[in-house]
């Protein structure tokens, strides 16, 4: 009887021992609790946590690429600590996690908003109710369009993450930049949107300001199976191995403070250099030596055109202009059909 009493005493004396050593070993791991407080910002902005056992941070990472955000450990206490979203931080829904000095990790939900970004649009150009499409990234959560520094304000039809859907308001502005705000700021856009309105145009879906047809080589023609936009475009048969212009003239046109010459181009079967002119380019109608009116228009797509009209010198010596082309000496191989729209000078 003594000697299981004597083991029963050993047993406990050593489940004390364990009990204790368990006890001081989870009170080296301390396990925090953390609340982020906002629950979502952009790149740069503050976020603060609160809890308990946050004395012994080590790290924060943003986990969507691993992303690691900087702070000063000496300014955290075991209840709060502040810092950034890393300038870098991926957008999207993804964790913040935290390592305390025990190794511990322990993560929170969290929402980086990027600013809205804009890759590619439809088109330039643009009428009251015109309807473009935008695309690019950080796009589901706009708040607003607007013209640049104007209060005329762009209707969103729709969006997505990668695709807003704008409808554009009257104006009297001859080209304007947009304005895009969502939940991280606000963005200018890099390119402009030109009004049809407001500008003189040569040619939309028709001849416009008592414009005609001054091609040679073969004459240009009215399409109304191809179009930038609205219903038709203007064509112009290229021969091969033939010198040929397509083009707009006989109405004198006087500098009213114009910019540029602007319009979209279809292509041929391969890629063609065209050189853009008037009567008032270097050599008249021999441009070839101005490197500055080449364009190279890619093949079977529409391509954007802005050209300063300081390139052109459509008012040499201050003189009216009254024919401006598109001329190129004819493709190899085989004719080529080009075709332009939207063709305007733009204040």
């Amino acid at each position: 009887m003594k000697k299981f009493s004597k083991l029963n005493s050993i047993a406990g004396i050593f489940l004390m021992g364990l009990s204790i050593l368990l006890s001081c070993t989870k009170k080296e791991i301390v396990t925090p609790v953390y609340q982020v407080s906002p629950a979502q910002g952009a790149s740069n902005s503050v976020v603060t946590v609160t809890g308990s056992g946050l004395q012994d941070l080590r790290s924060i990472s943003f986990d969507n690429g691993n992303v690691k955000s900087s702070f000063n450990p000496v300014f955290n206490t075991d209840g709060a600590i502040i810092f950034r979203v890393p300038d870098d931080a991926n957008p999207g829904d993804q964790n913040i996690v935290f390592t305390n000095a025990n190794g511990y990790q322990y993560s929170v939900p969290f929402k980086v908003l990027g600013l809205p970004t804009i890759i590619s649009v439809n088109n330039y150009n643009f009428k009251e109710g015109t309807t473009l499409t935008l695309t690019g990234k950080n796009l589901d959560d706009v708040l607003a369009v607007k013209f640049a520094g104007s209060a005329e304000v762009c209707t969103v039809v729709s969006k997505t993450a990668t695709t807003l859907v704008i409808t554009m308001p009257a104006t009297t502005k001859y080209r304007t930049f947009l304005e895009i705000t969502n939940q991280a700021g606000t963005i200018t856009t890099l390119d402009e949107f030109v009004s049809l309105t407001n500008n003189f145009k040569f040619f939309d879906d028709a001849y416009q300001n008592g414009e005609q047809d001054a091609s040679w080589g073969e004459a240009g023609f009215v399409s109304t199976t191809e179009s930038k936009s609205g219903t038709a475009s203007f064509g112009k048969n290229y021969q091969k191995g033939n010198w040929h212009q397509m083009g707009f003239g006989w109405n004198n046109i006087a500098n009213d403070n114009y910019k540029f010459l602007s319009f979209w181009m279809k292509g041929g079967s391969v890629n063609i250099d065209i050189w853009v002119f008037s009567q008032q380019s270097p050599g008249g109608y021999d441009p070839f030596g101005n490197a500055g009116q080449k364009i190279t228009v890619p093949a079977k797509v529409w391509s954007y055109y802005k050209i300063p009209v300081s390139q052109l010198n459509l008012w040499a010596n201050g003189a009216a202009f009254n024919q401006i082309g598109w001329r190129l000496q004819g493709p190899d191989g085989q004719d080529e059909k080009m075709y332009l729209d939207d063709v305007m000078l733009v204040k």
